[in-house]
């Protein structure tokens, strides 16, 4: 299936510092009457599918990615506003990037390699404890059945029916420490291969909405 994306990069007049979730703050406050902003259909209730956007601070760069119904709501908000705040900080918008594509999503006849750019939150706090207790071969067996998982679920949220088997394989993986709402979790930073088309820039994971689980495809050179 194609999903139609629009990537907004807000440069700014220095870098920003901040964790991505301080990003969704700003627009969530500021665009309070767009439930795809925030996740939100009433007070205190959650909108429980795959995020439409997606927030992240990629080397000192904030960018929001809109996914279908979330790049329309983009195209609405993008130029009102000439300066974010995120928590005591104040960035001045200097330029504005906006790319709208339509993008291939779901099974590929090929293996395709990616890899994650910002931490993927893999393990909830139960399933890290079980995870240090495993075997190396174990451990490697509960991320790739985990991150099969995920793309399901991102398949599911965005309306795609998987009819074939997801093949996928991890690649090395290093630790990062990240926090999410007051809480520590473990990431992964690292490399995967999957019979899978996932755009640039979408997310895998919990709590991809504050940019966590980033995905970039990874480009051989050699070729």
């Amino acid at each position: 299936m194609n999903l139609k994306t629009l990537k907004l990069t807000l440069k700014s007049d220095r870098p920003v510092k901040e964790a991505a979730a301080k990003l969704r703050g700003f627009f969530t406050t500021r665009f309070n009457e767009y439930a795809l902003l925030h996740q939100h259909v009433e007070v205190d209730k959650l909108l429980y599918k795959y995020p439409r956007i997606q927030y992240k601070i990629l080397e000192g760069t904030a960018f929001v990615l809109g996914i279908e119904e979330g790049a329309e709501v983009l195209k609405e908000v993008y130029d009102k506003y000439d300066e974010i705040q995120l928590g005591k900080n104040v960035y001045t918008i200097v330029e504005r990037g906006i790319t709208l594509k339509e993008e291939e999503f779901g099974i590929s006849t090929e293996i395709i390699s990616y890899e994650f750019i910002t931490p993927w939150i893999a393990l909830s706090q139960a399933n890290y404890q079980r995870y240090l207790e495993s075997k190396r071969e174990d451990r490697r067996e509960l991320l790739r059945r985990t991150l099969i998982g995920n793309i399901l679920s991102a398949s599911k949220g965005l309306d795609y029916v998987v009819l074939e088997e997801i093949k996928l394989e991890i690649g090395r993986l290093r630790l990062r420490k990240c926090e999410l709402k007051g809480t520590s979790f473990i990431g992964f930073l690292g490399r995967f291969m999957v019979n899978f088309v996932i755009p640039d820039s979408m997310g895998l994971g919990k709590s991809v909405s504050r940019g966590f689980g980033t995905v970039r495809r990874v480009i051989d050179r050699a070729s």
